[in-house]
């Protein structure tokens, strides 16, 4: 359900002094900035020690009644939900109902050809597994719903071949998840959905948050905002709008790497559980935030349901972002310092825009500053200049780059395709997910910038 599983876009804005305002005021001025140009609309809360400094909704929870958002609105959290598979995960280990070094095909017997998967190569995205969205694109009976069960028949029915040997790459997989919730379902005796609030939901106090398939299971839920995308004359609309042949609409019956609604308070309740001795030990957590080395190099940076990564000023940063049905959800903990960044958008269009990054820095009281680029256009035989599968042996993805209807696309292992703006001096940029690339045709080479980070990448 994750799509793109990076970070996201810097506002154009430019604040001179964070010092001379208070930081909740250049929070809600990004905010308002970008909400009013139709670039952000949802909610966002921002901790320190637990408690929130800054919470704030920004636009619309219902189009039809025009109902606006609270802090309190619940909202489908996509990929997000992964970090609670795999505590489930890891609470069964500590009942010894299960344990992660055990083949799949131990709790799903009719996947004993691919008995040389481990639990923990679901966990850490390292399975081989390919994407259950594209084999049931191509052979799903869309008149139908499915539901996790159909994955394990599919693979069987298509006798799928892995993309690689378990353990040996790192593969964002949403199958593999769909797969964990199957055997926490398995191994606990219970649905997916009553296991999490039974063992994390419930005792963590976090009434507003359930697993929710509102195509599959409609019911009520009090608060609710709902999704919006857009159609092709740049109109918000529902996904359901596309008709049950969309994926978002037969694909609502699976859980384990999506589905889990929340809002902003009780995802705080949980960031700041993850600290304490409630659910989880000292060892826990280390499992929990470590991540696993593959056999052919490298680490997979994942660890149980977070992304694992350092920065030089902020220490140890795990987070997780999420992008379906109209959806578009982020949580980011600085661990080292107790802060926590929650942006939880119910649009999901080409201009949503998150600016985690420049969260982080007003969070900080840094200065923000917009980069100036000049934009350009390329013919197609410019931009075929630029095409390849890049790589880098130290970052989990390689990043192919083509031309489609004389757009540069670039898309990450496992991820969904994304068009690219173009500028002067061979860059290009995704602006939803502060992305920006130059390319050097010449020597083959491909800086990658996100945020502050950047990244060397060969053709």
């Amino acid at each position: 359900m994750n799509r793109i599983i990076t970070l996201f876009l810097c506002c154009i804005i430019s604040i001179a002094s964070l010092a001379q305002k208070d930081r909740t005021q250049i929070f809600d001025s990004l905010l308002s900035s970008l909400h009013e140009k139709n670039m952000f609309n949802g909610n966002v809360l921002i901790a320190e020690n637990g408690k929130a400094i800054f919470e704030k909704s920004y636009g619309i929870a219902d189009e039809r009644d025009q109902r606006p958002l609270n802090t309190k609105s619940v909202f489908e959290l996509a990929s997000v939900s992964k970090q609670f598979t795999a505590m489930a995960i890891l609470l069964l280990q500590k009942e010894k109902k299960l344990n992660i070094e055990d083949p799949i095909s131990k709790y799903i017997p009719e996947l004993g050809f691919m008995s040389r998967i481990s639990i923990k190569n679901l966990v850490h995205h390292s399975s081989g597994l390919p994407d259950y969205m594209e084999l049931f694109d191509e052979h799903w009976d869309k008149s139908q719903f499915a539901v996790n069960q159909d994955i394990v028949d599919m693979l069987v029915k298509q006798q799928v071949i892995l993309n690689f040997e378990p353990g040996e790459e790192f593969e964002y997989s949403n199958t593999g998840y769909a797969l964990l919730g199957l055997i926490i379902e398995k191994a606990s005796g219970m649905d997916y959905g009553s296991y999490l609030k039974k063992k994390i939901f419930k005792p963590l106090g976090m009434k507003n948050t359930q697993v929710y398939r509102s195509r599959y299971a409609p019911e009520k839920i009090k608060n609710y905002a709902l999704g919006y995308v857009e159609n092709d004359f740049g109109v918000k609309v529902s996904p359901d709008s596309f008709g049950k042949e969309y994926f978002s609409y037969y694909l609502d019956g699976i859980v384990g790497d999506g589905m889990v609604n929340s809002n902003l308070h009780d995802l705080l309740k949980w960031d700041q559980a993850l600290y304490g001795d409630k659910l989880i030990n000292d060892a826990d957590r280390n499992l929990i935030f470590s991540s696993v080395e593959t056999e052919l190099g490298g680490t997979s940076s994942y660890g149980f349901g977070w992304v694992l990564s350092t920065h030089p000023k902020y220490g140890e940063i795990v987070y997780h972002s999420g992008g379906w049905a109209g959806y578009s959800t982020f949580i980011e903990r600085h661990m080292d310092n107790n802060k926590t960044i929650i942006v939880l958008s119910n649009n999901a269009t080409e201009r949503t825009t998150l600016s985690i990054v420049d969260l982080r820095k007003i969070l900080y009281n840094e200065v923000i500053v917009s980069e100036q680029l000049v934009a350009a256009q390329y013919n197609e035989a410019e931009l075929k200049a630029f095409e390849g599968v890049y790589k880098n042996e130290d970052f989990p993805l390689d990043i192919k780059v083509f031309v489609e209807n004389a757009v540069l696309m670039a898309q990450a292992t496992g991820q969904d395709a994304f068009p690219l703006d173009s500028f002067e001096n061979n860059t290009f940029t995704f602006e939803l997910a502060q992305i920006k690339m130059v390319f050097s045709p010449k020597t083959n080479e491909m800086l990658f910038s996100q945020g502050a980070n950047k990244v060397l990448f060969n053709r």
